[in-house]
């Protein structure tokens, strides 16, 4: 299948906003503060936000609350005015889902299931809450598939009935700036993705993440 231009899609989408004037109501999923840092940056002024911190595969719980925290402080300290939900922690739909698929390396089939419960809960919760579209962090990460999780997410839309806002963050040095904003902000920048599986073969190979 022929690849995307994601970052091209967004610019687009955005230049349209601009436009128009219209600052549609956008829920989106945010995995970690680092991840949302440059995102925020980048397309807070297009729309109405409401961050949304569901992650079920991270563990432990502690890194968990550590990450949700994180992530809470830098929305104060970049003095924005959007809430930040989130999902209890539960990691049962995780370990559910990775059953059978522990072994396998990062992007791999456990992956891509994690990605897509996470946009499905996206998805449902936009709805839910009356956003017009919902979207992602996760394409700012050098170490995500951004085909599929734009794929997943316009698959997803097409069950919910909220549209997709594809993406791909990593544009315009996206990922860079998301590390210089982290130094910034003194942000907390994990080693691994979030679940145990990520963690233990971080362990055994250093360099993997």
């Amino acid at each position: 299948m022929p690849k995307v231009n994601y970052g091209r899609m967004l610019d687009e989408r955005l230049a349209e906003l601009q436009r128009t004037g219209e600052r549609p109501k956008l829920l989106l999923h945010a995995c970690c503060a680092p991840c949302s840092s440059y995102t925020l940056e980048y397309i807070n002024r297009y729309f109405n936000i409401i961050l949304y911190f569901c992650n079920p595969n991270i563990a432990p719980e502690s890194e968990f609350d550590f990450r949700l925290s994180e992530l809470k402080r830098l929305v104060r300290e970049m003095g924005l005015d959007i809430p930040v939900i989130e999902e209890a922690y539960d990691p049962k739909p995780f370990y559910e889902l990775a059953r059978g698929l522990e072994e396998l390396p990062e992007r791999g089939e456990r992956c891509r299931k994690c990605i897509a419960y996470r946009l499905r809960m996206a998805g449902a919760k936009a709805k839910e809450l009356g956003c017009e579209l919902f979207t992602t962090t996760l394409t700012i990460s050098p170490h995500k598939d951004c085909q599929f999780i734009n794929e997943c997410g316009a698959e997803v839309s097409a069950e919910c009935g909220v549209d997709y806002l594809f993406s791909d963050f990593k544009k315009h040095e996206g990922y860079k700036r998301s590390i210089e904003l982290s130094r910034q902000y003194d942000l907390y920048r994990q080693n691994y993705c979030g679940c145990v599986y990520s963690r233990q073969a971080r362990e055994k190979s250093p360099d993997s993440y």
